[in-house]
């Protein structure tokens, strides 16, 4: 279970939807925080704190939402909705992570996205694709080694990211 073959296949399958709601979220970290993603320096980087995540996840997850529903027929051909929220929440974890260079902001933005998701639309996807599997937040913060583990330091048996 989990969001391997999803991953496996959304890079491929929704390249320039997923890399527009990205670009969104990167133009909006450059117009609101100052933060070059072309050039980038640690210097420039967002202070991590919680709010700062919610709030560009929150920004660009709506925003992906909102083209979604504007192409109905790019929100029901992304695979059920699974792919739909594993870009919605991509996208939306990309944007944090390099606006606070910390990758557990952009985990933390990734389940939000999810979140968010389930709540706009009800579902994230078909059959036993749903909230479960997809809203980690309890991992973020979790006691347990690999678990709590930064993103880079994850091993290869994370939760449902085996591919």
């Amino acid at each position: 279970g989990g969001v391997g073959f999803t991953q496996y296949a959304t890079a491929a399958y929704t390249d320039n939807i997923l890399d527009e709601y990205t670009y969104y979220g990167v133009d909006l970290i450059k117009s609101k925080y100052k933060v070059d993603w072309k050039n980038p320096n640690p210097k420039d980087t967002v202070k991590c704190t919680q709010e700062i995540v919610n709030e560009i996840a929150t920004e660009v997850a709506l925003n992906a939402m909102e083209n979604y529903e504007m192409f109905p027929t790019a929100l029901e051909d992304h695979f059920g909705g699974s792919q739909r929220a594993s870009v919605i929440a991509a996208c939306t974890g990309l944007t944090a992570s390099i606006a606070t260079g910390n990758s557990n902001a952009g985990l933390n933005a990734w389940y939000l996205a999810m979140l968010l998701h389930k709540e706009g639309w009800s579902r994230l996807g078909f059959f036993g694709y749903d909230l479960q599997d997809q809203c980690d937040s309890a991992n973020s913060h979790a006691i347990r080694p690999d678990e709590g583990c930064i993103g880079e330091l994850r091993g290869a048996n994370y939760p449902n990211y085996a591919m």
